[in-house]
């Protein structure tokens, strides 16, 4: 009789928290809302879609139109009116969406930033690449591969995201250490690869010295292997030493063409993935200890092309 009773007693405390599971899902909306519309993060809308797919609560994916750090603002207060639940953001100036986290966190809202990081805002983690180590690795690869000396240029994206200025500081980092090594010009793209392709061309035609291309922006790979594929600068296939990052089709057949020496391969669908994670365990309270996640990054190049995991 006691048997019976346990056995019912438990079917129901099951049947109830996975009732109160659902309820829990359908009350939950997480807004995810990237830089701009670039494939990178589209790997990013895989691994949120996935998770909040899996963990069964509301999901949105939403896309700024530009770069500029008012358009996120915009999103930030829409999302904040529609009462979402839980919102990682991805920021492209940190400065501009410190005071719009923090109303999202006054109104109850769970923050996470992911990819880029607005490390003085309210926001409770960061998820993604720990940009400067990134940097430092990068640096050195490049030094590497010019025996300590020759001029440089870096080629980024928007000139106020703080994860690309923490890949700069930790490149700049690393090449302390080759005092013969030269940073000539660092221009901005706005992660336009049209942009990116002009600023290539005049930064070869501007210096024809020079040594090596640090693309710091997910454009910066593919531009300058279209620039080394024409005709006028054919000549610099292989003299001009080339690292970028995330592997993208167009940057990953540039390692196979000759013309990228390496890439800093991110994991974003890892980044998507735990954001959405760590927003429901938020809710929830179930996050116990919160602190930001590395989540690391691989250098790819000819010889482990066909290798590497994410």
């Amino acid at each position: 009789m006691n048997t019976l009773f346990n056995t019912a007693r438990a079917a129901i405390v099951t049947l109830a928290a996975l009732a109160g599971s659902s309820a829990f899902a359908q009350d939950v909306t997480i807004a995810v809302v990237p830089k701009v519309a670039v494939p990178f993060f589209d790997d990013c809308n895989t691994g949120a879609q996935e998770a909040a797919d899996r963990l069964g609560v509301s999901y949105q994916w939403v896309v700024p139109q530009n770069t500029q750090g008012a358009t996120q603002v915009k999103i930030m207060e829409d999302l904040i009116a529609r009462n979402v639940t839980g919102i990682a953001i991805s920021v492209n100036e940190p400065k501009s969406v410190e005071g719009v986290i923090q109303q999202a966190i006054d109104a109850g809202i769970k923050v996470v930033t992911f990819d880029s990081d607005s490390a003085e805002s309210a926001r409770s983690l960061y998820i993604g690449t720990i940009n400067t180590e990134a940097g430092v690795t990068m640096g050195n690869s490049m030094a590497e591969a010019l025996g300590g000396k020759g001029k440089v240029a870096i080629v980024t994206g928007q000139l106020g995201a703080s994860n690309l200025n923490e890949r700069i500081d930790g490149v700049k980092k690393a090449l302390e250490a080759y005092p013969e090594i030269e940073i000539v010009a660092i221009e901005g793209t706005e992660d336009d690869l049209a942009k990116a392709v002009s600023v290539t061309e005049a930064l070869l035609r501007a210096n024809p010295d020079l040594s090596g291309i640090f693309g710091m922006s997910q454009v910066g790979g593919p531009a300058v292997a279209k620039v080394l594929a024409q005709k006028e600068f054919a000549d610099r296939k292989g003299a001009l030493q080339v690292f970028a990052f995330d592997d993208l089709p167009d940057t990953v057949q540039g390692v196979k063409d000759g013309f990228i020496n390496g890439i800093m391969v991110q994991r974003p669908v890892t980044m998507g993935r735990l954001a959405v994670e760590s927003l429901v365990a938020q809710i929830k309270g179930e996050a116990g200890e919160i602190k930001d996640i590395d989540t690391g990054v691989t250098v790819v190049n000819a010889d482990n092309l066909d290798s590497y995991t994410k």
